[in-house]
């Protein structure tokens, strides 16, 4: 839990009687107890006219209560009773009060003034599970990546990729395809952009705290993905693609918020598959991070995770739909929703002819053979790469996409797929059921359709599996993957949106409560 402190009462005007009246009371109660200690002394002495004096007394006590009672003013003799504020709305009054004399005296001025008190003052039960400190990184480990924006790639520079806040270029060609005052919502934005995107938001997060010892959770702003991408290729040797990794850890290891810890309370972002940090030798792929020492509790969130490492989060690849307002959120929603869809089912792919039995390649086939009722869209080379307009057009005209594994079990077509509102066919459960439980739907046949990818190679139609849903089943799937198109996109305002949680608010808050369940006792190991 976090420590809860009180704001002190600012002056008020009517302070001077408030305190008159506090004094008042707390003399009444004083009185009181010594009536009470006086009433009930078993040997009380009393003169020889007992009845008179007892009489005479009875009647100056309750004179005197009367005139007390009397005295006391009604407000305050009602403070016992609960306000009709809650104590967040409490709060929000006196900010307001002492707000308003700081500020000019404009009329203008001073309805901005609240608006912005309003907008600001969280109420504490949205950060019940506690806030987030955002280490502030030596500028090595994040700003000077992008800086260096043109060396991170061995061919081109992804300098366009990582730009507006990771979300790239403004998309193209989609005028006449989605509505037009949605159109700005729209980028071509890089798959592995997702660091920059989650620094991004952090850093206006509600519940961030500059307080470390307010924290309950530790963010990491390291940029893991983009500092390996240019040690995968080429010549380079197994101690520079485990270089960066190593320097991190050392310096957050001697922060004392990690040794308080050992990590567990601990969390970053590694903007790539979780299979790039963990190479078991040095003649291998990718680097070791995930498997150094210092990695072993920090809570790790990926485009693809591990199954069965706990510390792996799978989240969302960051698609092209970036909405500004809750209005553009519910606008595309309605839009794939009342979509006329003319196709069966689409792939958007290109055939592995260095693969043996190659899945993708069977797709195609299938496609071909489906008589017009599927719809492909080539993606040999680069063309495919982070969207485009063809695509798009694809997905929101069909009613199934097929989803294969990508160059591992996981590909962002998926989540491209379900912002369009076409239903995803699986072939692997890796390949989003064991991968993203925080952001689909818990029963996997609500919202997809899964075809083993054995039945498909030992002669089962893809086709024919697809015509058996009916129209009623079809249309009630897709408005399972619509009811889930705010948890799979990363919202444009670094505030996020007003009333809708977008991708980004379900992973942090999904860290947060693990965190906090991992405060139970016999949780963690030493």
């Amino acid at each position: 839990m976090l420590p809860i402190s009180t704001p002190k009462s600012p002056s008020l005007p009517n302070s001077s009687a408030h305190e008159k009246a506090k004094t008042l009371e707390l003399s009444s109660i004083e009185r009181k107890n010594s009536y009470n200690s006086l009433h009930f002394q078993p040997y009380f002495y009393l003169p020889n006219h007992t009845r008179l004096w007892l009489l005479l007394l009875i009647i100056s006590l309750q004179v005197i209560i009367l005139l007390m009672a009397r005295g006391l003013p009604l407000s305050h003799r009602r403070t016992h009773f609960p306000s009709p504020l809650s104590a967040d709305q409490h709060h929000l009054q006196i900010s307001a009060n002492i707000s308003s004399t700081l500020i000019p005296s404009s009329s203008h001025h001073l309805k901005s003034a609240d608006i912005s008190i309003s907008s600001t003052v969280s109420p504490s039960n949205q950060c019940s599970s506690g806030r987030i400190f955002v280490y502030n990184l030596p500028a090595f480990f994040n700003q000077e990546l992008l800086d260096n924006c043109a060396e991170l790639d061995p061919w081109h520079s992804r300098c366009e990729a990582l730009s507006n806040d990771g979300f790239g270029r403004q998309a193209t060609g989609l005028s006449g395809l989605i509505p037009k005052d949605l159109v700005p919502a729209w980028y071509w934005t890089d798959q592995f952009a997702m660091e920059v995107i989650y620094h991004n938001r952090i850093l206006n997060h509600k519940c961030r705290t500059t307080e470390p010892d307010a924290a309950t959770a530790f963010y990491i702003p390291f940029y893991a993905g983009l500092a390996l991408g240019k040690y995968l290729w080429f010549n380079y040797s197994s101690k520079d693609r485990d270089n960066y990794c190593e320097m991190i850890l050392k310096w957050v290891q001697d922060q004392p918020y990690w040794k308080r810890s050992h990590g567990w309370d601990h969390f970053m972002t590694m903007g790539r598959i979780t299979w790039d940090f963990r190479r078991s030798k040095n003649e291998d792929w990718g680097s070791r991070c995930i498997y150094m020492p210092g990695m072993r509790n920090v809570t790790r969130l990926l485009i693809e995770r591990n199954p069965w490492d706990y510390f792996d989060v799978g989240v969302p690849y960051p698609t092209g739909f970036h909405p500004s307002s809750d209005s553009d959120v519910l606008q595309w929603q309605d839009f794939v929703r009342n979509r006329n869809r003319k196709t069966l089912f689409c792939f958007a792919g290109a055939p592995r002819g260095t693969y043996k039995n190659d899945f993708r390649g069977l797709l195609l086939s299938h496609c071909k053979k489906a008589s017009g009722l599927c719809r492909a869209v080539d993606c040999t080379g680069s063309r495919c790469s982070n969207g485009t307009s063809s695509i798009l057009e694809a997905f929101l005209d069909s009613d199934f996409c097929l989803q294969p594994r990508g160059d591992s079990f996981t590909r962002r077509s998926i989540f491209d797929c379900m912002v369009a509102g076409s239903i995803p066919v699986f072939f692997w459960h890796r390949t989003a059921y064991l991968q993203y439980q925080w952001f689909l739907p818990s029963d996997p046949k609500s919202y997809s359709v899964f075809i083993h990818r054995n039945d498909v190679k030992n002669g089962t139609s893809i086709k024919t599996v697809l015509e058996s849903y009916s129209k009623e089943e079809v249309k009630k799937m897709r408005e399972k993957v619509i009811e889930s198109i705010p948890k799979l996109v990363y919202a444009k305002p670094r505030k996020g949106l007003d009333s809708i949680k977008d991708a980004f608010d379900v992973a942090i808050d999904g860290v947060l409560e693990r965190i906090k369940e991992q405060e139970q006792p016999g949780y963690k190991w030493k």
